[in-house]
C-alpha cells in the first residue's frame, strides 16, 4: 500500500507529466508498524504500574536500590513511549513545509533509544567500577523478588517486539526492554550467587558484564540510526544493484544522479535521471519501473526523470554532484 510517485521529463525539461500510479497514498511505516500498537499499550501500561509499585515500595522500605531501579525502569515507559510516538507522528500526512511527511521522525526514536540504552549501559558501568573499590551489601531477598518481577515484565514486553526486527524503530523498542530483562536478571544471579559464597565483587564482575552484552547489541542500532539520519542507503538495497537494474531497462543509454535515502525505518525513496535518446517511453513505462523498483528492492517512492538528449548535458549528470 505504499504509495510511488513518477515524475517524468524529456526535451531539456520541457515537457512535464505525474502519474500517480495507484494514487495509493498511504505511508508504508504505517501499515508496517500498525500492529504494534497493541504490543507499545501494553508494554507501556506493565511498565508504569511496575515503576509505580517499585518506586512505593522502595520509598516505604528505605530502599535506594528499589528506588533507583524504579527510576531505570521508568527510562523503560518514556522508551516505548518514544517509539510509539515515533509511528503516530509519522502517519500524518504530508505538509507544505514538510513535504514527505514525519516519517523521519521513527529515524530520531531510533537514535534516541540507543542512545538511552548506551547512558543506561554507562551509569551501571561507572557503578560497578566504583563497587569494586567499595563494594556494598547486595541484593537482598525483596530486591531479588522484585528484580524477578522485572524479568517477567520486561522479557513479556520484548518478545511482543521480536517479530519487527527489519524495523529499526520497533528494533530499538526490542533492544530497550530486552537489556532492562539482562539488568534484572543480572540482579537475581547475583543476589543467589552471593548468597552462596559470599564473594561481593561478584556484584560489580556480573554488571560489567552485562553493560557489554548491552553495548553489543545496541552498537547496531545506533550506528544504522546515524547513517540512515545521515540520508545513506538503508541497509538491505544495494545500490550498485539498483543501477544495473536501471542501466538495464528498454531504451536507457545510461543513467545520472541516482539517490537512495530513508524516508523512515521502514520506508525508502529514489530519484534518478534516465537518459533515453529514442525518444519518451510513456507513462506505462515509468510506472512498471517504479513497481517494479518496490517489489525488488523494497523502494516505495521513486522518481524519474527521463532525458531524451545524450549530448544535453544536465547540470547533475557527474556521479560527484548532488
Amino acid at each position: 500500500m505504499a504509495h510511488h510517485h513518477h515524475h517524468d521529463h524529456h526535451d531539456n525539461h520541457a515537457h512535464g507529466g505525474h502519474d500517480h500510479g495507484s494514487h495509493a497514498h498511504h505511508h508504508g511505516h504505517v501499515h508496517a508498524s500498525a500492529s504494534f500498537g497493541r504490543a507499545f499499550a501494553i508494554g507501556i501500561a506493565l511498565n508504569a504500574g511496575f515503576v509505580v509499585v517499585e518506586a512505593l515500595y522502595g520509598f516505604f522500605a528505605n530502599s535506594m536500590a528499589l528506588l533507583a531501579d524504579a527510576g531505570h525502569n521508568l527510562s523503560d515507559v518514556f522508551g516505548l513511549l518514544l517509539a510509539w510516538g515515533a509511528i503516530y507522528v509519522g502517519s500524518k500526512p504530508p505538509t507544505q513545509r514538510f513535504t514527505y511527511g514525519l516519517g523521519g521522525s521513527t529515524v530520531l526514536a531510533a537514535l534516541f533509544n540507543a542512545l538511552l540504552v548506551l547512558l543506561a549501559a554507562g551509569a551501571i558501568a561507572w557503578e560497578a567500577i566504583r563497587r569494586f573499590y567499595d563494594p556494598q551489601p547486595v541484593a537482598g531477598t525483596t530486591v531479588m523478588i522484585v528484580a524477578a518481577i522485572g524479568i517477567v515484565i520486561n522479557t513479556a514486553t520484548a518478545l511482543m517486539f521480536m517479530r519487527g526486527q527489519d524495523d529499526l524503530n520497533i528494533k530499538g523498542a526490542f533492544l530497550h526492554m530486552a537489556a532492562d530483562a539482562a539488568v534484572s536478571a543480572g540482579v537475581v544471579i547475583t543476589g543467589v550467587a552471593i548468597f552462596l559464597t559470599g564473594l561481593r565483587w561478584i556484584d560489580p564482575a556480573i554488571s560489567l558484564v552485562i553493560v557489554a552484552v548491552i553495548v553489543w547489541s545496541t552498537w547496531d542500532l545506533l550506528r544504522e540510526s546515524i547513517v540512515m539520519a545521515l540520508a545513506a542507503v538503508p541497509r538491505g538495497i544495494d545500490p550498485g544493484a539498483v543501477r544495473l537494474w536501471l542501466q538495464g531497462r528498454p531504451g536507457v543509454d545510461s543513467l545520472h544522479d541516482l539517490h537512495i535515502w530513508p524516508m523512515s525505518t521502514t520506508e525508502t525513496a529514489l530519484t534518478c535521471h534516465l537518459v533515453m535518446p529514442d525518444g519518451h517511453p510513456g507513462d506505462a513505462f515509468i510506472g512498471q519501473t517504479c513497481s517494479a523498483l518496490r517489489e525488488r528492492f523494497r523502494i516505495d517512492h521513486a522518481t524519474l526523470q527521463i532525458e531524451t538528449s545524450a549530448n544535453g548535458q544536465c547540470h547533475l549528470a557527474p556521479d560527484d554532484v548532488v
